[in-house]
């Protein structure tokens, strides 16, 4: 099995919005916080939000702050990240992954995560 899935991903307008969804089938998953990150063609990947295992924090790129807002619902294991006014550098693959140790701000690289979905893709164009 795939420990972690994404979906809601698709094509959608500039302005427009999109809210992500990722089902965890992790027996930690309570315990972890968790991540999202995206890679557009010829980039690396890079941090877009992260949320702690309780939802007391949440940390965000200066490129979607204000835009974009991450949430849990431990009760079902899943993760979302709900996009508003969309914009075409928004186009990438979108990953969740999970960090099995706590989070802070100097702990938001990929190379801070070790579990991974396998991506979806979200593209905003005209």
């Amino acid at each position: 099995q795939v420990p972690l899935v994404e979906s809601g991903g698709g094509l959608v307008q500039p302005g427009g919005s999109l809210r992500l969804s990722c089902a965890s089938s992790e027996r930690t998953f309570r315990d972890d916080a968790m991540g999202w990150f995206r890679q557009a063609p010829g980039k690396d990947r890079e941090f877009v939000a992260a949320i702690t295992f309780g939802s007391a924090n949440t940390y965000y790129a200066d490129s979607v702050k204000g835009r974009f807002a991450v949430s849990r619902d431990n009760a079902k294991n899943m993760l979302y990240l709900q996009m508003r006014s969309l914009k075409p550098e928004d186009t990438a693959i979108y990953y969740c992954a999970s960090r099995h140790r706590f989070l802070t701000p100097a702990t938001l690289e990929p190379s801070d995560f070790s579990s991974w979905g396998q991506g979806i893709q979200v593209t905003v164009s005209s």
